[in-house]
């Protein structure tokens, strides 16, 4: 596990962007946080590591978004949104192609276990929300991010290495 303390959506986006360096066909990645604590921002900084094509919007309302790589045959970035959808049947039945894809899924902690092995999961909150760090007012723009590799099996990941380069994020 790795605990960051993020202080502009500048540096959300960076590290959005050391994450995404790391990630590969079969990767997943697992968003969670309170309206507008930094989850598309950070699939930005995913999408610009991969050089995919376009613009990273939010799916709210589309569920998710296929984005094509600028390279030719590299594996496309599927962003998703999960916030309303009830059971991870919903999931499942979009049919995403997660073997050949790096999928980010935006409120996916409740169905993430039922579609793949194994996960990234990065926690993003304020400070306030700390019971300790209560005095940084919740719209400082500062957040609070925990990012830890998650199996089914409860054996290591290959994602070991990225969460120890990340020990060194912003220093």
């Amino acid at each position: 596990m790795t605990v960051l303390r993020i202080q502009s959506s500048s540096d959300m986006e960076a590290l959005g962007e050391a994450v995404g360096s790391h990630l590969q066909a079969g990767d997943v990645v697992v968003l969670h946080g309170p309206l507008g604590a930094g989850k598309t921002t950070f699939t930005r900084g995913v999408g610009t590591a991969l050089q995919v094509e376009g613009q990273i919007q939010s799916p709210t309302f589309v569920v998710a978004r296929d984005h094509k790589r600028v390279a030719e045959g590299q594996p496309p970035l599927i962003h998703v949104d999960a916030y309303r959808l009830s059971h991870a049947e919903e999931l499942v039945d979009l049919d995403l192609d997660y073997d050949h894809s790096i999928v980010v899924i935006e409120w996916g902690r409740p169905f993430v276990e039922r579609v793949v092995d194994q996960w990234l999961d990065v926690n993003i909150h304020t400070p306030s929300e700390d019971s300790d760090d209560t005095d940084v007012p919740s719209d400082s723009g500062d957040r609070v991010v925990t990012v830890t590799a998650h199996s089914r099996q409860g054996v290591d990941t290959r994602f070991a290495p990225l969460l120890e380069e990340l020990n060194d994020f912003g220093h």
